[in-house]
């Protein structure tokens, strides 16, 4: 039996091991030219959506399908709010026995806390990591060992920042893939939309051809002749890409 954690960091050299691993039961252990045989069965674990990996070329589609046998999904805690006043006193015991000493709320802040924990305003976006992080920080702060309401205050604004600061546009991120920041600055806001889904299928694409198939899809049945490669090949150099420059980012 074989746990791999955050399978969806694999590179794509690692992803091909791995496949044929699976396949063949067969793989070359680190520094050895000696290939080794295994019959294991493969437990994955991943924080990321790796049908979205696939669409954007971070993530081999025949490896996801080899191993999307069943799949079971964890909730995030934003979703578990039954489970936010539990783990606050486990993250003070823990405490407490790392230091020798218990850190406590008083009545009014441990209520503001949790009523924001479990509010809409509470992103937990790393999970239980945020909700570690935040009751250390908060009992490394408390005076004479007492969190109070000024000290939850302060926590919960330094989350929303941080938070705010963490929230980032699918389709920006899209294109600083593909393009230089000074090329993303000069385009119209149409043309950004536009240009991040075309990358978006090209880099889902095995071919100029077949990426140009799948965008001229409904237009090409209107024309008597249609090359659909030539009128990608042309949009793209627009932007000054190159479906060659594409498939190496791609890579990379």
């Amino acid at each position: 039996m074989l746990f791999l954690d955050e399978i969806g960091e694999l590179g794509a050299d690692e992803q091909a091991m791995l496949l044929r691993a699976l396949e063949e039961k067969a793989f070359l252990p680190v520094g050895s030219d000696r290939e080794a045989r295994s019959d294991f069965q493969l437990i994955a674990g991943t924080n990321r959506d790796l049908a979205h990996a696939v669409t954007a070329g971070r993530f081999r589609d025949d490896l996801l399908a080899r191993i999307n046998l069943w799949t079971f999904r964890l909730p995030g805690l934003r979703e578990r709010a039954e489970d936010l006043e539990p783990n606050l006193d486990y993250e003070l015991d823990q405490w407490a026995a790392r230091h020798g000493s218990r850190v406590t709320f008083n009545k009014e802040a441990r209520a503001a806390f949790l009523r924001f924990a479990a509010s809409t305003d509470a992103k937990w976006t790393a999970n239980f990591r945020d909700f570690n992080a935040a009751i250390i920080r908060m009992a490394t702060l408390a005076p004479g060992g007492r969190v109070t309401t000024a000290v939850v205050e302060d926590e919960i604004a330094r989350l929303n920042a941080q938070w705010t600061a963490a929230v980032s546009d699918p389709i920006e991120d899209r294109l600083r893939r593909f393009l230089e920041p000074d090329r993303i600055t000069a385009l119209d806001r149409f043309d950004r939309v536009q240009l991040a889904e075309v990358l978006r299928v090209c880099a889902a694409a095995a071919s100029l051809s077949d990426a140009g198939r799948t965008l001229f899809a409904v237009s090409r049945e209107r024309r008597t002749t249609s090359n659909d490669a030539d009128r990608l090949r042309k949009y793209l150099a627009r932007f000054g890409l190159t479906w060659s420059g594409i498939a190496e980012r791609r890579r990379g």
